[in-house]
């Protein structure tokens, strides 16, 4: 079986870096391993220090690392021309028919969402193909990676909602409409294309829930804007039922500088926001990777960052599988339900601030931000049970 490794986290945090490091030290360890990057600014060929004529060649294929492992570097053009066909040929006439210039056209063409679903149609091929042993996905920045993983559920949607209505209307209209206007109405190629598309998509929405296939990690730096992104992040995979089994804090100053007149308050900023990324994400594990030397290009330097994030463990091994918390709806009210088998009622408090409910317990400390339909509610009250703390949340 497969294993499937997300990397997620805000732009610049070194997701593309941790990725290649992960996917070089499981191709190390024998498992035949393709890194995929799903980020349109790529840079997976540059930390493998590939040549550029390399990666132009393979146009968006996967490329031959050593021979255990692939990269390939999605391009969203290349994969137009394979799998979007008839759907981007209507899209550009339509676009070019309101007298936008041609090369306007195919960019607007290109719709957002196109890459991600893109992207999850490899997911399906290589899992299906059982080709590789581990498929490590180097996302693009928190908010286009969201979309990645919403988007079964998006598609899954259209297509029994809206997709055979959209498509049995049109059949009855299209002549009427060719004699009343100019603008082009889908046909049945479109038709054809999508379905045929989704066909290839089926099954990918239960591979991403499957705790022992699919982890997210989320990669951060200790930063205060970093940590909220990542907090969201954290909060949304958790709702769309997709493991997180591991938080990997990146350029964390070591202990050499804090001498350093200029760094020591970068120091003392660092510790604190570790300790609360601590309390952000338990009970997941959190990796630790100290700020390299120099950048990391190459093979020599991407084993050296994977021994520093992972020491002796194997970074295949799923690190954690349990729900952190989930939120369960009670006649229009609704309960959090938190994990935590070790609390007792003893010094336990409950307080809402800035749209997150805070759990204290002696030393323990927990954070459970709201989804935005969830802003406006209060905790009522709290009890543990069952190895759970329960806070009980009411509309204000």
């Amino acid at each position: 079986m497969m294993r499937i490794i997300l990397f997620s986290g805000k732009g610049g945090v070194g997701k593309t870096t941790i990725s290649a490091a992960t996917a070089y030290r499981l191709s190390r360890l024998g498992y035949k391993t393709i890194v995929v990057s799903l980020d349109p600014a790529h840079s997976l060929g540059d930390a493998f220090d590939l040549l550029e004529e390399e990666k132009t060649k393979a146009k968006g294929l996967p490329i031959r690392v050593s021979e255990s492992l692939f990269l390939q570097e999605i391009d969203i053009q290349e994969e137009v021309d394979r799998y979007w066909g008839d759907v981007y040929r209507f899209l550009e006439l339509l676009f070019n028919t309101t007298g936008l210039d041609q090369v306007v056209s195919e960019e607007l063409a290109i719709l957002p969402g196109m890459e991600e679903v893109t992207s999850l149609l490899y997911v399906n091929k290589y899992y299906r193909e059982g080709e590789f042993d581990v498929l490590v996905l180097d996302l693009p920045p928190t908010g286009e990676s969201l979309r990645f993983v919403s988007m079964p559920t998006v598609l899954k949607w259209y297509m029994r909602k809206i997709f055979n209505v959209e498509r049995t209307i049109l059949k009855v209209a299209r002549p009427v409409a060719r004699r009343l206007t100019d603008v082009p109405l889908p046909d049945e190629e479109y038709f054809k294309a999508l379905e045929n598309f989704y066909e290839k998509l089926k099954g990918v929405d239960e591979l991403l829930v499957d705790p022992g296939i699919t982890s997210v990690r989320l990669v951060a730096n200790p930063e205060k804007m970093v940590l909220k992104e990542s907090q969201r992040a954290f909060m949304y995979f958790n709702l769309f039922g997709i493991n997180v089994d591991g938080v990997i804090v990146n350029k964390v100053l070591p202990p050499t500088v804090e001498s350093c007149e200029h760094f020591s308050r970068w120091m003392l900023t660092q510790r604190r926001h570790i300790e609360d990324i601590h309390a952000l994400f338990y009970p997941v594990p959190v990796f630790l990777v100290p700020l390299m030397e120099d950048e990391v290009v190459g093979v020599d330097r991407l084993e050296t960052l994977s021994e520093l994030i992972y020491g002796d463990a194997d970074p295949a091994r799923v690190f954690h599988r349990e729900k952190p918390y989930e939120f369960v709806e009670q006649g229009g009210d609704y309960v959090i339900k938190l994990r935590a088998p070790f609390l007792t009622k003893d010094g336990l408090s409950i307080l809402k601030s800035e749209g997150e409910i805070i759990i204290r317990w002696r030393n323990f400390k927990s954070h459970v931000l709201l989804p935005r339909k969830l802003r406006e509610y209060e905790p009522k009250s709290a009890k543990i049970e069952e190895g759970y703390v329960k806070v009980y949340l009411s509309k204000t």
